[in-house]
């Protein structure tokens, strides 16, 4: 350095640590510069030579909305391997194309909003396969692998810095903005916190995004549990991320606050340090930011904190050190390594369902009959990366056993569309120089979708035959001979020019609804009907055509033709991830589309050895009782058809396994905003039916037996041990799975409950041992009587085996605890929300910054039930303290009422509580039974002598 080189400045000195880096740089922001910081796209600071950043990289299995990247299985394929470390090399190799696409584009950003942790309670919700499970120790193992591999192995610099998402309790995308999940505290600790925690733990995670909803009548944006759970559990900043519009939707859709300036200094203060709201614009949450401080809701200290934890993500982004950052000059993208992992992942992760009489593997000579409309597609759903390279089953199929024993046959409805002037839809063939070209030749729905320069239909004498693609609930697509799918744009117009379906807003779905003697046709992106004009087909609010459909042939017609001489048919079902279930659209049933229902059934009748192959994102309800064989997959990336064709041919031997229930009937279900998993017996964890197929379910090619369980108690862990022989002839995976029960539970515990497992290869005749240490903690449950977490002392069952139902091994071990004591109530009283059983009721919140309430759902009227409580020598009042208009009943072990409450002079507003007290005469230990009945909110209930 010489005399006139200016020194360096701390934030710049890597033998610094991070803190006090970034106490230097902070101390150098101006206030303005610092409220640049809070949106997600943040300006940069040239003074200081800091570049602009931006959060956010949607990197859910695979890189993408930033084109061309490998494409991995879904993330709930990717939970149905059951295997951390393939995972973890999943995360690596997508963290390591991000870095060598940022190297190219400083659009990609290094902030990964990925993966999504919240559990799949629920098949019907509409984003179940962005999901991992719907155990929290499964999902919380998935994650974890998959941040370290996001995150990578360098000790000071991360590859990428990947955010969970959605915080906390979302399963529903109906009305997602305003609907609030009433989660009970024992099923906020033992479920939903419970992936969040294991994987914040783990110590790969930069933060978290939390979600649209409200939990116990909170949004979650101004969620307490951020600073009172999440923070709590790492000595690490983590950096929350609003969800897109969320800043907004607190005064604009879910009225919670009366102003933005309210709004976004509550969000700042629950703990969100980065607004996502209204795309690259800043200014309006600038704004409000400054108006937060002009009012005093916020001050100049609160927004360093928020900087400050987004700064420290920078920091581990080696953003101040580019010569250091071992990750700057990485390069590895689309490499043969990742091409052969995206064909491992989808291989490891499909689940052979059934396989009655040995119809699986397949012969080498098999003559096939390929039917269905999975068959010969390579979906991408709403968080996929651009293809490169694409295998359909199909493809797979004739790569695998030859063109000329494989038949294929769509099974769709072939028609024409008649206009009421005699005239049939046409759609006029596209020029070649107007066609837009990808990877490999093919159509590139990114440059495809809402095109204009493409003619739009119009009608002729002959018409154009078309693809009607019937996916369920009246949802139909429509495609043309070349291949493209019928498509509206901006201008209205009619066009084939989709190669799939897909976009925020779907283009590509209509309906045909009966009219008169023929249908109208209904544009669902636009709600407007098809009308036929001089100048071409378009949607509009006026003169909709009406049409006969002339069906030139059945589905079923071209299944049965192929099926019948076939040795084996493969029926390959499933769903389009933009079609009835993604985000924003949950779907209605398990039942798989009638239409798909139809060919499965003419398949069958014309070959009883017929192979149902499922690809889709969520469980259906199959009757598969006649079926000899049946296999499952999600939306398998870019090598799904080569890798589910090697399993088939038996080059794979499955093993996945299913990361949630697949339930028998629609009424096995509780409804989709019910969050309660135990009142409501839901998960396996509590489910007392019957299921399709339970958690962990997949058979294998190969047989395994289990030997020598054993167990010891050392110190704070259980270790568990047993043998496990491959007894077949193949190699194998086989996922071990140890399960614990509670054998006398006081309260209501899991059926069983996932505690370890481990995916292992063994040759036949093989034999291994695996070794599990399972921390004592993973037996506690929350006592809501205490608010805390306690073990209870007795047996405790030990399960180990092939599923959740398919138990080979059990043994019992008595482990200490704390004995249960009655709720000593005179002295705490009963937090409303701390109930053991309920009806009609719902969790509210008691004040907008904490705190829990309760009220009958509806407004209508609802009963608790607090167990155990001790009123010792006695006590002769009770009060309640309640907001609102409504009645509170109190009385014991279900007798009649001995108080009954009610408030003179009810305030409007549901955070003005009032106390309430009346005589109330008991000793001794009882159960406390509490009636609700209208608008009321109760917060405490208090006894005293």
């Amino acid at each position: 350095m010489t005399a006139n080189t200016p020194p360096t400045p701390p934030f710049r000195d890597q033998h610094l640590p991070f803190a006090k880096r970034i106490d230097d740089l902070l101390s150098r922001l101006t206030l303005d510069e610092k409220i640049g910081f809070l949106h997600q796209f943040v300006p940069a600071v040239e003074r200081l030579g800091i570049a602009d950043f931006r959060t956010g990289q949607e990197a859910l299995h695979g890189a993408a909305w930033m084109g061309p990247a490998t494409v991995f299985p879904q993330a709930v394929g990717l939970g149905a391997t059951w295997n951390t470390d393939l995972v973890r090399r999943v995360g690596e190799a997508v963290s390591k194309e991000i870095r060598a696409m940022r190297a190219r584009d400083d659009r990609v950003g290094l902030n990964v909003w990925s993966p999504t942790v919240n559990l799949l309670r629920h098949p019907l919700w509409g984003r179940n396969e962005e999901g991992y499970s719907e155990d929290p120790k499964l999902t919380s193992a998935i994650a974890t692998a998959y941040t370290r591999g996001l995150r990578g192995d360098h000790p000071t610099y991360w590859r990428t810095a990947p955010v969970l998402k959605h915080w906390l309790a979302h399963n529903n995308e109906t009305n997602r903005d305003t609907t609030s999940s009433s989660v009970r505290p024992r099923v906020l600790h033992e479920y939903d916190l419970r992936a969040f925690r294991e994987t914040v733990e783990a110590g790969a995670t930069a933060g978290v995004m939390p979600a649209y909803n409200l939990v116990n009548g909170r949004p979650n944006h101004v969620s307490p549990y951020l600073r009172e759970h999440l923070r709590t559990w790492t000595d690490e900043d983590l950096l929350v991320c609003s969800d897109a519009g969320a800043p907004s939707n607190l005064v604009d859709s879910e009225h919670y606050f009366d102003t933005h300036e309210e709004a976004t200094a509550a969000s700042l203060l629950a703990g969100v340090d980065s607004f996502t709201d209204h795309g690259t614009d800043s200014s309006k949450i600038t704004a409000r930011v400054r108006g937060a401080l002009d009012r005093g809701l916020l001050t100049e200290a609160d927004i360093d904190a928020a900087v400050r934890r987004q700064l420290s993500v920078r920091f581990r982004l080696g953003e101040f050190d580019p010569e250091y950052d071992p990750h700057a000059l990485t390069k590895d993208f689309d490499t043969p390594a990742h091409r052969d992992l995206a064909q491992e992942a989808a291989e490891q992760s499909v689940v052979l369902l059934k396989n009655n009489s040995g119809l699986l593997p397949l012969a080498p000579d098999t003559r096939l009959a390929v039917v269905g409309l999975l068959a010969d597609e390579c979906k991408l759903d709403w968080y996929s990366g651009t293809l490169i390279h694409r295998s359909t089953p199909l493809e797979g199929l004739y790569e695998r056993f030859g063109v000329e024993r494989v038949e294929f046959a769509e099974g769709v409805d072939r028609v024409l569309l008649k206009t009421s002037a005699g005239t049939f839809l046409h759609v006029p063939e596209a020029d070649a120089a107007d066609e837009v070209r990808g990877a490999e030749g093919a159509l590139d729905p990114a440059l495809l979708a809402g095109r204009t320069d493409l003619p739009p239909l119009t009608t002729d004498p002959a018409g154009t035959e078309l693809a009607l693609v019937d996916w369920g609930e009246g949802v139909l697509t429509l495609r043309a001979p070349d291949g493209r799918y019928l498509s509206v744009a901006e201008d209205g117009r009619v066009r084939a020019s989709a190669d799939q379906p897909g976009g925020w807003v779907v283009q590509e779905t209509f309906r045909l609804e009966p009219h008169e003697n023929g249908h109208l046709l209904r544009h669902i992106g636009t709600g407007r009907h098809v009308s036929v004009a001089a100048d071409g087909v378009r949607v509009a609010e006026e003169n909709p055509e009406i049409f006969e459909l002339v069906v030139v042939e059945r589905g079923e017609d071209a299944v049965t033709r192929i099926t019948s001489q076939a040795d084996v048919v493969l029926v390959v079902a499933g769903n389009d991830p933009h079609i009835n279930g993604r985000e924003t659209e949950d779907r209605t049933t398990l039942a798989l589309p009638a239409h798909q229902e139809r060919l499965l059934r003419a398949a069958h009748a014309a070959n009883p050895n017929t192979v149902l192959a499922l690809v889709s994102a969520y469980p259906y309800a199959i009757d598969h009782g006649s079926l000899p064989a049946m296999l499952w997959m999600s939306h398998g990336g870019q090598a799904a058809g080569a890798a589910l064709a090697r399993v088939l041919a038996g080059d794979v031997s499955p093993a996945g396994r299913l990361p949630q229930t697949w339930y028998a009937t629609d009424s096995d279900l509780p409804g989709l905003l019910d969050y309660d998993v135990i009142g409501s017996r839901q998960t396996y964890l509590y489910f007392e039916g019957t299921p399709l197929f339970p958690f962990g379910h997949g058979l294998s090619y190969a047989a395994f037996s289990y030997a020598d369980l054993r167990t010891t108690v050392d110190g704070d862990a259980l270790k568990v041990s047993f043998t496990v022989t491959n007894t077949g002839d193949v190699t194998s995976d086989e996922v071990a799975q140890l399960y614990t029960r509670a054998v006398d539970p006081a309260v209501p515990r899991p059926r069983r409950e996932l505690l370890a497992h481990d995916r292992v290869r063994l040759e036949p005749g093989e034999q291994r041992e695996l070794s599990f240490e399972v921390p004592l903690r993973a037996f506690d449950f929350w006592d809501v009587a205490r608010g805390g977490w306690r073990r209870e002392a007795g047996p405790y069952e030990l399960l180990a085996g092939a599923s959740s139902e398919d138990i080979r091994l059990r043994t019992t071990v008595l482990l200490d605890g704390e004995a249960p004591a009655p709720r000593p109530v005179t002295r705490l009283g009963l937090g409303a929300a701390d109930f053991d059983e309920q009806s009609g009721v719902a969790i509210v919140d008691r004040t907008k910054t904490s705190g829990d309430a309760v009220t009958a759902a509806q407004g209508r009227s609802g009963e608790l039930v607090y167990r155990d409580c001790d009123f010792g020598g006695g006590v002769t009042e009770v009060t309640a303290t309640v907001s609102g208009d409504g009645v509170v009943e109190i009385s014991l072990d279900g007798g009649p009422a001995l108080a009954v409450l009610t408030p003179q002079a009810p305030d409007e507003n549901p955070y003005d509580y009032t106390t309430l007290s009346a005589g109330f005469i008991a000793e001794g230990v009882h159960n406390v039974h509490i009636r609700l009945r209208g608008p009321l909110r109760l917060a405490h209930v208090g006894f005293s002598g």
